[in-house]
């Protein structure tokens, strides 16, 4: 049996900087992820300068592609507008190896299939053990199946399914484009180019009303690629993209049991206008880290629950 004081299950921006926090106190932690990393991440990449600060990232030193944008082409129901940003744009196969690397923790490539509670201890698989535990594995996440989907169970109608994929591909235009609610898309769609040639782009709407509606995210898919086509954005490529999910930000979840406690998608905690979800997962990583060592509430007021305020450049709602 290996022991440590803390495991932690996901290694993406919760963990590590769940992680890095801990290691950097002195605390010894595991951390246990299903892939090896690098590995590949369906996401638009959006960071905003708040999550640049919590993150302590200096973009002239971050060593992979990162893209600015300083305005955005937004089309609503197609009323289209410029709107003035400041954000940046990573590719997350790199920017998580780039996050696990820098908190410098031992690291396993083990999926957590069963984890109980014996005297105290929180025990994986019956190979690992710790006093504390960490849910950073996603929507997914097995330390919310197991601890939390009894006392805290998620919100019907909350549920994001996304449809997305990263291209590298010749650009003819490198502007960040979002189109709301096109094709009756109960959410929207993106076109996010990035550094070296690569481009996201993707969907995602509400799960509940797709389903209400009779439609599909494969019928919005088919549209995007359409729409990409005829504008000459992206032509001629034969797509293969990858499905996820995720869960909106809600008001008062557990977000811990005992000394188990949840972090970033796991918990839901993806804003409630745009859905990203990168930097409440760093924050909440951090959060829960510094309630371990420091024995204080583990809260999350002081992340903000949508994601326009910080991209606009002002004060964040909460």
């Amino acid at each position: 049996m290996i022991r440590t004081d803390v495991l932690i299950i996901g290694g993406g921006p919760a963990g590590s900087s769940c992680a890095r926090v801990l290691k950097q106190a002195g605390m010894n932690c595991i951390v246990l992820d299903k892939s090896a990393f690098p590995r590949f991440k369906p996401c638009a990449g959006w960071i905003t300068p708040q999550v640049l600060k919590w993150a302590q990232m200096d973009v002239t030193g971050y060593p992979y592609g990162l893209t600015e944008f300083t305005s955005f082409d937004v089309s609503i129901y197609g009323f289209k507008f410029k709107l003035p940003t400041h954000q940046y744009a990573i590719r997350r196969y790199e920017f998580d190896r780039w996050l696990l690397d820098r908190a410098d923790v031992e690291f396993h490539v083990h999926e957590a299939r069963e984890i109980r509670l014996e005297n105290g201890e929180y025990v994986v698989d019956g190979e690992l053990s710790a006093r504390y535990l960490i849910g950073a594995g996603g929507t997914a996440c097995p330390v919310q199946r197991t601890f939390f989907s009894s006392v805290s169970p998620r919100v019907p109608g909350s549920l994001i399914v996304a449809q997305e994929e990263e291209v590298q591909y010749d650009l003819k235009d490198t502007r960040c484009k979002l189109w709301f609610f096109q094709n009756k898309l109960p959410g929207y769609a993106w076109y996010v180019p990035k550094k070296d040639g690569y481009v996201n782009v993707g969907l995602g709407g509400f799960e509940g009303s797709l389903k209400h509606n009779g439609d599909t995210l494969k019928n919005h898919w088919n549209y995007l690629v359409k729409q990409l086509e005829e504008a000459g954005l992206i032509t001629g490529h034969v797509y293969k993209p990858a499905g996820h999910s995720y869960i909106l930000r809600r008001r008062s979840p557990q977000i811990h049991v005992g000394n188990a406690y949840l972090a970033g998608d796991s918990l839901g905690l993806a804003t409630l206008d745009m859905g990203e979800g990168i930097g409440p997962a760093i924050r909440s990583g951090q959060l829960a880290a510094e309630s371990i060592l420091t024995g204080a509430e583990y809260s999350l007021a002081s992340i903000p629950s949508y994601s326009f305020p910080s991209l606009l450049g002002l004060r964040g709602a909460k």
